[in-house]
């Protein structure tokens, strides 16, 4: 069958907005409110600061506007994939923090334990599961290089399992898999829009004030508060936490230091007994493979595969747009891929496709700063890892806020922004030319002198 066909009737909505469960926004801001702390944004790094700011202090008055409706965005149309990983990998995090790895990797574990916590403490029905994810080479260069990740990840206290081609195969069936590498507990699989709705339930539950429909159209410094403006009213805080994430911060000078890529992502039907059989996968684990232009694939509660990556697309300008969130050229390409890796389901069809815009950095993990004398914290640039991340993010928004210094404002992480995006033309033309790069390395297994140099610069990208 042509992959194509499979396609003829997918809903170009994310398959996860599309419940009949979605809760009732809340009323926009009509007049002027004040406030001990304001948390612009309504994703998982605002719901995040404002439910752990009330845990902290129960009689602290917390305010949170979102331009939309909470978890409409990212949080709302992500895989689903919560990592403990706070570094984009291990990769990742060794080139840009060696002497901190270990303990990134210990705050990592335990944040995502106390997201799991978090999730039973308010009964949040997101159907997670802590299956794990298997990293997995489809080329023979990559596999060579995945073995030698359980060494490394045990030096810095965590544990992965090696599996080769057979291995791999009994645990999810496709020719295509050379090898793997299992990270058993590191992961876990929810349902992303109930996990943000779980938050955002959890957050009124405990008394924040949530405004939806409710965008930051300006802000600034008045004495010793911050006003934030909105369409119909304002807010005046002692204290501001910014998680715009991908849209453009109320902040100019931010602004710089992330750009938004659009993401894609397919959800097929229902898979019957057996064509669940023929795959194995009774582990239900999450994957990707080790290319620079991956995918990311998992099984939903009800035993659908999403299947979503490979192309990573950047508009000029970095223009977010409704438009953006379909690119029927991109669906094609990820259809032909999953039918090359999953033969044995020929004739699948395909219910859902969407994509969706997430937050870069130039060194693809979360990073911080404040403005307005320690009135205003921000966090961005989780680069697909927000699910995790964000909770920590809020975590170190809210000490920075505090003035407090902890274990986590004094890592080097949080303390140093990465270098920002180079203006136009010239980001277009670079990010362009690495792209060509990164698909070229996929090929050959060799990183090319632009990609090279990118290394050299502390800018290199191979996840």
């Amino acid at each position: 069958m042509d992959p194509v066909r499979s396609l003829q009737d997918a809903n170009p909505t994310p398959f996860w907005l599309d419940d009949p469960g979605r809760p009732q926004t809340t009323s926009a801001l009509v007049s002027g409110t004040c406030c001990d702390l304001l948390v612009v944004g309504g994703g998982y790094s605002g719901l995040w600061t404002a439910l752990l700011a009330k845990e902290r202090d129960p009689s602290l008055d917390v305010v949170l506007i979102e331009g939309r409706e909470s978890g409409w965005a990212a949080s709302g149309r992500n895989g689903g994939f919560c990592a403990a990983s706070l570094t984009h990998g291990l990769g990742n995090g060794l080139r840009r923090w060696p002497g901190e790895l270990a303990q990134l990797e210990r705050l990592g574990r335990e944040n995502l334990q106390s997201i799991e916590d978090t999730v039973r403490r308010y009964d949040i029905d997101c159907d997670w599961e802590r299956t794990g994810e298997l990293h997995v080479a489809t080329e023979p260069h990559q596999v060579d290089e995945l073995h030698e990740l359980p060494e490394l990840a045990a030096r810095y206290g965590s544990e992965l399992i090696a599996l080769d081609a057979e291995a791999v195969r009994a645990e999810i069936n496709s020719p295509t898999f050379l090898g793997a590498v299992w990270d058993q507990d590191g992961v876990a699989m929810a349902n992303p829009a109930r996990l943000a709705w779980g938050l955002k339930q959890a957050c009124l539950d405990t008394g924040v004030r949530l405004f939806e429909h409710t965008a930051a159209t300006d802000i600034a410094e008045d004495g010793a508060q911050v006003v934030v403006r909105t369409p119909y009213g304002s807010v005046r805080a002692r204290r501001v936490a910014l998680a715009t994430n991908a849209f453009p911060s109320p902040l100019r000078r931010h602004r710089p230091y992330t750009i938004p890529v659009y993401d894609y992502a397919l959800m097929t039907e229902p898979l019957a007994d057996d064509q669940l059989a023929s795959l194995g996968w009774r582990n239900r684990q999450g994957f990707s493979d080790s290319g620079n232009q991956f995918h990311y694939v998992r099984l939903s509660a009800d035993n659908r595969i999403l299947w979503g990556g490979y192309e990573a697309v950047y508009h000029y300008r970095g223009r977010v747009r409704a438009e953006h969130d379909q690119r029927p050229e991109v669906f094609r390409i990820l259809a032909e891929h999953f039918f090359q890796t999953f033969p044995q389901l020929e004739g699948l069809r395909f219910t859902h496709a969407w994509g969706g815009a997430i937050d870069t950095c130039v060194r693809f993990s979360v990073f911080f700063d404040t403005a307005y004398h320690g009135k205003v914290a921000y966090a961005a640039g989780y680069t697909g890892l927000g699910v995790g991340a964000s909770r920590f993010g809020a975590q170190v928004m809210l000490d920075l806020l505090a003035g407090e210094q902890t274990e986590r404002t004094a890592l080097e992480m949080v303390r140093r922004k990465p270098m920002p995006w180079p203006p136009e033309p010239i980001r277009s033309a670079g990010i362009s030319l690495t792209k060509w790069s990164l698909a070229r390395a996929d090929r050959t297994g060799r990183r090319n002198l632009w990609l090279q140099t990118l290394d050299r610069l502390g800018l290199g990208f191979d996840s």
